[in-house]
């Protein structure tokens, strides 16, 4: 059998799991994820589990946050006056928000504590920091 290597277009159907065992993201009931090896559209740890799979085979694969999401980088929260952002912007937790930056990048952030005064905004990724597990079938090569 033919083993998935760095250039192969794969089918792969997956399920996302935290340590705790909550599912963040999943194939089932979609078609299967489909991605390039070595093509960086998915992340790292995901690439390299998928490398030396044969179509057929399960496994799972356990990613640190080095070569998931990254490390959690408490630089990039900002406590921010409520009084300095749009009164028609909704500030409650787990709200995401979009910020244009000068240079016009895109910076997706999600507030993570309100008060009265402040509201607590984090651009980390939200897996950012977590060990991810992912359940994953090799289900085609091209």
């Amino acid at each position: 059998m033919t083993q998935a290597k760095s250039g192969d277009n794969v089918k792969v159907h997956y399920t996302g799991k935290l340590q705790e065992g909550d599912v963040f993201d999943s194939s089932d009931g979609r078609e299967p994820l489909e991605f390039r090896i070595g093509d960086g559209k998915v992340i790292a740890g995901f690439e390299q589990g998928v490398v030396g799979m044969e179509v057929g085979d399960k496994k799972q694969i356990s990613i640190p946050p080095e070569q998931g999401y990254g490390v959690r980088n408490e630089e990039i929260v900002a406590v921010i006056e409520r009084e300095l952002l749009p009164k028609k912007i909704d500030t409650s937790v787990g709200q995401q928000l979009q910020v244009k930056q000068q240079d016009g990048t895109v910076l997706q952030l999600m507030v993570t504590a309100e008060t009265e005064e402040n509201v607590t905004l984090d651009a980390n990724h939200p897996l950012a920091g977590k060990t991810l597990l992912f359940d994953v079938e090799l289900v085609e090569i091209a």
